[in-house]
């Protein structure tokens, strides 16, 4: 189980001077074996939250457990190795990397072909088509993205971060998304996401709004709340 405790994180603005709030006194829990889709304006502090638990910011105050055990100091790697996996909302490019290598260097191991090939599939990719490649300007924003979910699939783990897995991907492959979903349900899975196709895997809907969590709860009870908030949610949860 992943925990947070009274988070906050906080910049300074350079303009003024001042302390600049994009998360305060978040406390949340993510159960193990489930899906938690974090959901909300831009700028509600959704993708700063998916930094801090895996270890790329460190919060201003509070805490983040992990089955008990205080992380918040630990860094991205000490993370990684305690079984923390993260897809960005914009994959980054290796030129001069194959995809192999790539899938090869996220298992911490020599996977062999077929391992390999389960990887693309699961993501909607041919092996045959792909695994030599390289990982440059040559491929689509949206291969690039099934690259990087393949690449969370190799290396494997306990807890999921995954920011706005969509973005990128055609309509076609949310069915694509929403297999790798299910195959992922017996880990502790946290998705930011604005999508309806998303959000209806969800066993828990977080909302957040101005740098906290407005609304929590089960898929159904969330639905109904963020139907009752059309100027907020209206565009964020209709269907694509």
């Amino acid at each position: 189980m992943v925990e947070l405790k009274k988070v906050s994180y906080s910049v300074k603005d350079e303009a003024t001077g001042r302390k600049q709030d994009i998360l305060k006194d978040v406390s949340l829990r993510f159960e193990d074996a489930s899906i938690t889709v974090i959901t909300g304006p831009n700028g509600s502090g959704k993708s700063t939250l998916i930094k801090l638990l895996m270890g790329l910011e460190l919060p201003t105050s509070g805490q983040i457990l992990f089955n008990g055990e205080d992380v918040t100091p630990l860094s991205v790697t000490e993370r990684a190795k305690r079984g923390f996996t993260i897809a960005f909302q914009q994959p980054v490019r290796f030129k001069g990397i194959t995809v192999k290598k790539l899938l090869s260097l996220a298992s911490g191991s020599q996977p062999d072909i077929g391992q390999m090939c389960d990887c693309l599939s699961a993501v909607g990719l041919c092996a045959r088509d792909y695994i030599d490649r390289q990982v440059d300007g040559t491929l689509s924003g949206g291969e690039l993205k099934r690259i990087e979910l393949a690449m969370a699939i190799a290396k494997g783990g306990e807890v999921f971060l995954l920011d706005e897995p969509e973005a990128g991907i055609d309509l076609w492959s949310f069915e694509d998304l929403v297999r790798i979903f299910n195959r992922l349900h017996d880990k502790t899975v946290i998705i930011v996401s604005h999508q309806h196709r998303i959000l209806e895997t969800a066993d828990k809907i977080v909302l957040f709004e101005n740098d906290r969590i407005v609304s929590a709860g089960k898929r159904e009870e969330m639905f109904a709340k963020l139907a009752e908030r059309p100027a907020l949610c209206a565009m964020r949860v209709k269907e694509v």
